[in-house]
């Protein structure tokens, strides 16, 4: 607007800040598809930026017109799948309305982070070594479109982000660090895009609660790639940041690196349970041993979760156990519901404690995942054998994949 350019704004009830009705604006429900495109249109918008995050919405609340109905196949569509697929089918649904989606970035390309220290405070040179690491960790996951922010601290990578969000897993940083005794300010928040992220209706956030949670999780600073990373309140980011002499510095993106190199060799998956996976749940198997595989190079990510396609959540400096516990939580749209969904996927370098795997069976079925899969060498996939017994009596498929080190 004040390049002299026409806004209106269309909020989403319940999830719009009531600070847009400073603006032009509408609001509308959920469900209210001809509501939103008719108020675009009707200020000569062809233009659409979508911004913000979003709730699930609740369903009782909807209250859907008749283009909420014309579109419900593609509304359906739209809710499989993790954040990439689901937000370029938004973008997509938007455009067969004829409207043409920016992004924010693109009209406002100031809020963009650029190379270098934002602030007073610039990273260590240790700081830029534990940036790199977590570059490389998010670059290794992006095929499987995961981990766009990741803690690292001295070459150890504490967390990685899945669907819980960076906040959230900054939190779980702090107590990781509280339990260890960690009380040296060290370590970096590592953040941006995973390769493909539709950057139109997703570029990675930072702001001032970043800088908040970061530095009470004892981090040191927060590194981001360089031009695809929003900086939202910028001033009071910084402000922010040097109070505590923590470090907000942009990176040049080829510091990402190239995804790591597959080097465990898959034999065929032995089922060593009375329930068998379905077609489905395999896919998510084989989505979680790529995603174990890839992160086996930086001795982190020993087990993932994963539903419909969608990593829900690793364990990077936490157990398998402790990850289980929080994966409920985190059920994304559409994986609600009576019927099992997801596998744990682990891997087992050396012969396990067989209280510790009957333990994890009871917990994926307390979580409501439908089976286990474990990769590793013989003798460390050995122990599962007595563990079926136990998946049986929780209705859980349980999968051997024995790996080697060679091709």
């Amino acid at each position: 607007m004040a390049r002299g350019g026409h806004v209106h704004i269309v909020g989403i009830e319940g999830e719009a800040d009531q600070d847009i009705v400073r603006f032009p604006h509408t609001w509308a429900n959920w469900a209210q598809i001809d509501r939103m495109v008719a108020a675009l249109r009707s200020e000569g918008g062809n233009e659409l930026v979508i911004a913000g995050g979003v709730r699930r919405p609740d369903l009782w609340k909807l209250r859907p017109d008749a283009g909420f109905f014309r579109s419900l196949p593609q509304i359906a569509g739209l809710l499989v799948g993790g954040d990439d697929s689901v937000l370029s089918r938004v973008v997509r649904f938007f455009e067969a309305k004829g409207l043409t989606v920016r992004g924010a970035h693109e009209v406002a390309p100031d809020l963009l982070a650029q190379p270098g220290p934002l602030g007073a405070v610039a990273l260590t040179p240790q700081s830029r070594i534990d940036a790199e690491l977590g570059f490389s960790v998010r670059a290794a996951l992006g095929p499987l479109d995961a981990g766009q922010a990741v803690a690292v601290v001295h070459g150890r990578v504490l967390a990685i982000e899945g669907a819980e969000g960076t906040d959230a897993m900054l939190e779980r940083v702090a107590a990781l660090r509280r339990a260890t005794d960690a009380a040296r300010v060290a370590g970096v928040l590592a953040k941006g895009p995973k390769p493909g992220q539709e950057l139109r209706v997703d570029m990675p956030v930072i702001g001032p609660r970043t800088v908040e949670t970061a530095a009470a999780a004892g981090l040191a600073g927060v590194a981001v790639e360089a031009g695809a990373v929003l900086v939202l309140g910028r001033e009071e980011a910084v402000r922010a940041a040097d109070a505590r002499q923590f470090a907000i510095e942009g990176l040049a993106g080829s510091l990402s690196g190239k995804a790591s190199t597959v080097f465990l060799a898959h034999r065929v998956g032995r089922l060593m349970s009375r329930h068998h996976p379905n077609e489905r749940d395999r896919v998510d198997v084989q989505t979680g041993l790529a995603a174990i595989e890839r992160l086996a190079p930086f001795q982190t990510g020993s087990a993932v979760v994963v539903a419909r396609s969608y990593i829900l959540a690793l364990a990077a400096d936490e157990t398998a156990l402790a990850m289980l516990d929080r994966v409920r939580a985190l059920r994304q749209w559409g994986m609600r519901g009576r019927r099992r969904r997801g596998v744990l996927v682990c891997r087992a370098e050396e012969p396990g404690d067989p209280a510790v795997i009957q333990q994890m069976c009871e917990h994926a079925a307390r979580q409501g995942l439908a089976g286990l899969a474990v990769a590793g060498p013989a003798d460390a996939l050995a122990p599962y054998e007595d563990a079926s017994r136990v998946a049986d009596m929780h209705g859980l498929f349980l999968v051997a994949c024995h790996t080697g080190n060679e091709g």
